[in-house]
């Protein structure tokens, strides 16, 4: 076979061809190769994008669901998208109600404004909407309620954020401040008038006594005033801590007895004192507990009829001693029951015999019970009258 024979050009070419295919199967391969390393690295970002989304998701669910504020979220169209935990409870939404329109599932005038505003691209300013809610059996909650626009495809974004507590401690604020007021405007006022009865005009020996006995009488309520005053605000802000020590409270009673014995005398009553063996020893600062005792001795004391009597009585409770102070007097009305323990907050003043407390005694009496990690309760006796029990840690001798 030569070169000019045919079929050496057609083995040749047969060669070539083959070359030429291995070649192109070659980089084919290598392209789907390449293609399929590309796909492979395209699939494994787009992996890690969407197990980055769901992680995002999850926090973003963590989070809501933690908030202690209602978080609503609506799409441009005005269905609602999104509601947390929080959002369902303050308007009692249900689940179902995802994808209605915002106007279906609130039905709160002041509510959908906010919403229809943000819709609209405003800002609107924040309102604040009183809602019944579900887990509130007594009163409506205030809400503070912000809509806002919400970035990229439209909709918006409510927010509602509970400030009862804030507008109650406002206006406890607020009566603290008048109470403190009415309460040294009035020995003020009979102070100014008898000095200046003093000043005006000669006045008698015994008249002067007289007024001088007034006026003596208001200063010293003034400064009882100002003592528990500057006590609350001690215990406030924490400043007073409990000396914890062995007590004897058989003596903790005849204690509070005892400082109190004139008046006690005065009225014609009697004391009769209990002490369970079990309920014998507490541990506690005694200060602080003798002072708590004297005002709920005393509290007991101006509201018994003359003649009558007090019972004191101390008995263990599973892991607590129980120490109460009952009276046989009016009693406390069931609507001021559970506000006896507020600052100034008197029940009606022709129950008591001796009107001229200050109001705060048995606050005082609450915050030195609390810094014991106790708690202290009152209730109507059947039998008529009034009882206070301060309930303390029973922590035992070691």
């Amino acid at each position: 076979m030569t070169i000019g024979d045919p079929l050496s050009y057609l083995i040749i070419a047969a060669a070539v061809g083959l070359a030429s295919y291995r070649l192109a199967a070659v980089v084919t391969h290598k392209r789907m190769r390449k293609r399929e390393a590309r796909a492979d690295a395209e699939a494994a970002r787009l992996a890690g994008r969407v197990s980055e989304l769901e992680i995002d998701r999850a926090r973003m669910a963590a989070v809501l669901a933690g908030m202690v504020e209602g978080v609503l979220a609506v799409d441009a169209d005005g269905r609602l998208r999104l509601a947390n935990d929080a959002a369902r409870r303050m308007l009692n939404l249900d689940s179902g109600l995802l994808g209605r329109h915002y106007v279906e599932a609130v039905r709160q005038p002041n509510i959908v404004g906010q919403i229809d505003a943000a819709l609209k691209g405003r800002q609107p300013p924040p309102t604040e909407v009183p809602l019944a809610t579900a887990s509130v059996a007594v009163g409506p909650r205030i809400f503070r309620v912000q809509g806002t626009p919400a970035a990229g495809e439209g909709g918006a974004v409510l927010v509602l954020h509970d400030i009862t507590d804030l507008r109650m401690a406002d206006r406890v604020r607020r009566d603290f401040v008048a109470n403190v007021s009415h309460e040294l405007r009035t020995p003020l006022t009979a102070v100014r008038g008898y000095v200046e009865a003093l000043l005006d005009e000669p006045v008698a020996p015994d008249k002067r006594r007289q007024f001088l006995e007034v006026i003596d009488r208001h200063t010293g309520r003034m400064e009882r005033l100002v003592r528990d005053l500057l006590r609350l605000a001690r215990l406030d802000a924490q400043q007073e801590t409990a000396d914890v020590q062995t007590l004897n409270v058989a003596a903790l009673f005849d204690t509070a007895v005892s400082d109190l014995s004139e008046r006690i005398e005065q009225r014609r009553l009697q004391v009769d004192i209990t002490v369970k063996p079990a309920a014998a020893l507490i541990k506690a600062d005694g200060t602080k507990m003798r002072d708590a005792l004297r005002n709920l001795l005393e509290n007991a004391v101006n509201y018994s009829p003359v003649g009558g009597h007090i019972e004191l009585e101390a008995h263990a409770d599973g892991d607590r001693v129980r120490l109460s102070v009952g009276d046989y007097g009016p009693g406390i009305p069931d609507a001021d029951l559970g506000r006896v323990f507020e600052r100034f907050y008197r029940v009606d003043k022709s129950r008591t015999t001796d009107p001229g407390g200050t109001g705060l005694g048995l606050s005082i009496v609450r915050h030195l019970v609390e810094l014991h990690d106790g708690t202290i309760s009152v209730a109507n006796r059947p039998e008529g009258g009034a009882i206070f029990t301060v309930a303390l840690p029973h922590r035992r001798n070691r």
